[in-house]
């Protein structure tokens, strides 16, 4: 495999910014939802339609868990987009936000071992990509390194430290169809990654600040 002692800047993923209407509003959901720890809220009315091309994924531990965030999340507003169900993975579900982003609350677990619990054991950010391959080596040129690659179809990378979210790669179109929402999508993603360099946008337009450009978030 090849090294990257050439390249400029290396990079990790040390937060996630979602842009909203409403931080106050969105902060209330999160809070809620139970996935508060995790993402930064910043105040945008940047145009955006249809599919913004990401997803947020949380891993837990069983079918109970999953329909506790689930259960928790429509509670405080958010729409299913599909139901928790069983599937040839596991069981998982799917809602939307009121703010627009999407979430996937998912175990490899078929059968509960234990009782719920609120307690998440991965989040990983999936950024639908048009080319898995090209976008995954523009990020190894950056420092990234993976952790997980599956050809052109799928890629994670190396998480940043305990309790980070993960940044993974998948088809835009696969993404969309995994979700159950149409793959067309325009303006913003509303979704700003933290870096640990310099600021840079990726090949398919997902926007990374350096660590001097992270305050302004609205960290509740």
């Amino acid at each position: 495999m090849a090294t990257t002692t050439h390249t400029t800047a290396h990079t990790s993923l040390t937060s996630v910014t979602l842009e909203v209407a409403d931080p106050a509003a969105a902060r209330r959901f999160y809070a809620a939802f139970g996935v508060e720890p995790y993402v930064r809220l910043r105040a945008s009315e940047a145009h955006s339609t249809g599919f913004r091309g990401f997803t947020l994924a949380l891993t837990v531990s069983g079918p109970a868990t999953v329909d506790g965030f689930v259960a928790a999340a429509v509670d405080a507003g958010a729409t299913v987009l599909k139901p928790a169900a069983k599937s040839l993975w596991g069981y998982g579900g799917i809602v939307q936000a009121p703010d627009g982003t999407i979430w996937k609350i998912a175990t490899s677990a078929r059968k509960d071992t234990g009782p719920a619990t609120r307690e998440i054991d991965e989040v990983v950010l999936l950024l639908g990509v048009e080319d898995v391959k090209a976008t995954k080596q523009f990020y190894v040129g950056r420092g990234l390194g993976v952790a997980k690659s599956f050809g052109g179809k799928y890629v994670e990378f190396a998480a940043g430290g305990a309790g980070s979210v993960k940044l993974a790669l998948y088809k835009r179109r696969a993404l969309a169809k995994d979700l159950g929402v149409p793959a067309d999508g325009t303006g913003s993603h509303r979704v700003v990654l933290g870096s640990t360099s310099d600021a840079f946008t990726d090949p398919d337009g997902f926007a990374w600040e350096g660590p001097e450009s992270h305050t302004p978030a609205t960290q509740p």
